[in-house]
């Protein structure tokens, strides 16, 4: 999935050190916000201002995973596959390519999780 954004916004968000790092951290497992806050030695407030961000322009999905003791906690895994940025006839374009994030592939996820 292919999707044009303002240029300022995909550069600001890149341009953040714990965003870039979240990004890379997720995009070779799920992970929870715990676990994002040590691997990128940040606040977890941080993380979790970070993962909203992310998740609103759909870079990063969020799952339910649960635990032996029957809770349960969000982990987050990077969509982001690549960013193309295109000077045209003196303008800025970004276009950003996704995996796909099914509705029915998470629900497998989680039966299966259960």
């Amino acid at each position: 999935m292919s999707e044009e954004l303002p240029v300022e916004e995909v550069l600001s968000l890149l341009d953040d050190e714990y965003a870039r790092a979240i990004l890379i951290a997720t995009s070779t497992e799920p992970m929870s916000a715990n676990q994002l806050a040590e691997a990128c030695d940040a606040s977890l407030p941080t993380v979790y201002r970070r993962i909203n961000r992310l998740t609103d322009h759909d870079l990063l999905a969020e799952h339910t995973e649960l635990d032996e003791d029957g809770h349960h906690y969000s982990s987050y895994e990077a969509t982001l596959e690549s960013v193309a940025i295109d000077l045209t006839d003196g303008e800025l374009t970004a276009d950003v390519s996704r995996e796909p994030t099914d509705a029915a592939d998470r629900f497998t996820e989680l039966w299966e999780g259960i």
